[in-house]
Order: structure tokens, then sequence, then C-alpha cells
């Protein structure tokens, strides 16, 4: 028996963390052994056959244990749920949902199986649909308000490389590529672009320069 943990996030490392120590708390005290982890940072309209998650699905065997955190993070609509746990199901394997603490799979009254693929994974779908209806109704009140949306101008957005500005700055005096700077710091290169631009930090380094001459 292998047990497999899943994390899917889109972007935030924070939240790929959180997932993988929800995780492996529960592996231990439900004394499950080892976790292999596949993680999957991934939009939710990528199609389902290029998702990781059925690779892994595809390489499990009967017996095999999934860990998730929840469902929402094994797809993101009713029907996807429900089709991931019915192959899960069929293939013997048992899908532990952490925050839900629920079990589905062989050993498992497959009735009752079925009912909590349909119940939670509505219930997934339902929240989806009232935080946007929120979300909507909120920038509609903004608007009536008179009160400008989106982000001012000026304003800057928060980056995982905020507080390395100084580590930056001195790559690019050295005249390091910036392709290189992005992977010294683990993000892609357009993220680094953006933050060198939105920064000015090239502006900063010229002056860098000349304090230095």
């Amino acid at each position: 028996m292998s047990v497999y943990g899943y994390v899917r996030v889109s972007t935030d490392k924070q939240e790929r963390e959180n997932q993988k120590h929800a995780i492996l708390e529960y592996a231990n005290k439900e004394r499950l052994g080892h976790v292999d982890f596949v993680e999957e940072t991934i939009s939710s309209k990528i199609k389902l056959e290029k998702r990781d998650i059925n690779r892994l699905i595809a390489m499990m065997k009967d017996g095999d244990i999934l860990l998730v955190t929840e469902t929402s993070r094994i797809g993101r609509s009713l029907m996807e749920i429900m089709s991931i746990f019915k192959t899960l199901v069929e293939n013997g394997i048992t899908t532990h949902v952490i925050k839900s603490n629920f079990k589905i799979g062989n050993n498992e009254d497959k009735i009752m199986s079925s009912v909590l693929i349909f119940a939670f994974g509505l219930a997934s779908e339902i929240e989806r649909d009232l935080i946007s209806q929120r979300t909507k109704m909120g920038l509609a009140k903004r608007k009536a308000e008179g009160k400008k949306l989106g982000r001012q101008k000026g304003q800057k957005v928060k980056s995982c490389l905020d507080g390395k500005e100084q580590d930056i700055i001195n790559y690019i005096d050295k005249d390091i590529p910036i392709s290189t700077i992005a992977k010294i710091h683990d993000v892609a290169r357009t993220t680094m672009d953006n933050f060198i631009k939105s920064r000015r930090l090239k502006d900063k380094d010229c002056e860098f320069r000349k304090l230095k001459n």
C-alpha cells in the first residue's frame, strides 16, 4: 500500500505549505506511514486530462490511499469532483478528505460514498457560487457609491519578492541576466520583470552605481 498526498494551489507558496502540513499531521495521527506528495500549481481552467492528478490516479494501485485537505482541491465543479471520486473508488483507492473528516473508497460503504461524493461536491460548488455572488454584489455597491474599482494608480501589488530588493539590485549591478536572477529566487521570468519594473530597481541600480563611483 502506498500513500499519496495531493496538493493543488494557484500560486501561493504559503497555502501549499499549509496543505502539506495538514496532510502530514493527519497521516501521522492515523499512522499511515510515509506520504509521497504530488504538487500542482495550476489554473482551474485547465482540462482534467492535462492535470497532474489525472496522471497520479493512473499511477495509483488497488489498496493505495490518497490524502487531500478538502474536496475543492480535487476539482472545481460538481461533475469533475464526482467523476474523479468515481474513478478512485472503481480503482480500489481510498480517499481521505481531511477537513471534512470522511473517507471514500473500497473499504467504505459504497452507498454512503456515493452520497458523500454528491453532497460535498455540491456544497463546494454552492460555496463558490455564493462567494462569486457576494464579490459581484460588493463591486456593484462600490460602483454605485462612486468608488473606483481595482488597484489604484501607483498602488504596489504585494509580491513574494518583497524584502529582496537589495539582493536583486546587487545582481543587476553585476550584469547577471534577469532570467538567471528569476531562477535564483525561484520565480518566473515575467514575475521578476514585473517586480523590477514596479519597484524601479533598474533606476535604483543606476543610483547605486553612482554612489559606488
